[in-house]
């Protein structure tokens, strides 16, 4: 069997930030000086995050910013699916970014980084087949 790949460490003050979306939270803990090294959940992200969309997703504050491969980053995220994950990852991406510079605030609010997406699944209602459709209507 292959060897196993070493999960990396990370040392030194870090910038926490939490990103929603739907159901899932990711928390984010953006190091600054480093090498570009980015784990989800303790794997390397490009194997949580196993499709380019999805990994487009997640650094896209990282390129808008201009820091992508400079900064390390550690992200726990729980809840929800693939996508939901990945967007609740990249907003949390965003915070730690904006927390760290302030001046990179435009950059990031006119790519719509910033704001958190709150539409969620809508609950079943009682008497219906989904949160709105209704049974068919029979005259008889």
């Amino acid at each position: 069997m292959a060897e196993t790949q070493k999960s990396h460490e990370f040392k030194g003050s870090y910038i926490a930030a939490i990103g929603r979306r739907k159901r899932a939270a990711a928390q984010v803990r953006l190091y600054a000086d480093g090498s570009g090294v980015i784990t989800v959940n303790g794997r390397p992200f490009a194997v949580y995050f196993p499709t380019e969309l999805l990994q487009r997703t997640v650094r896209m504050p990282l390129v808008a910013a201009g820091v992508d491969g400079t900064v390390d980053i550690s992200i726990v995220v729980k809840g929800g699916g693939k996508v939901g994950q990945a967007e609740a990852v990249r907003h949390g991406i965003a915070r730690a970014l904006l927390a760290e510079n302030k001046d990179i605030k435009p950059v990031l609010k006119a790519e719509k980084l910033l704001t958190r997406d709150s539409r969620r699944k809508e609950r079943k209602k009682p008497g219906l087949k989904k949160a709105r459709k209704a049974p068919q209507w029979s005259k008889r």
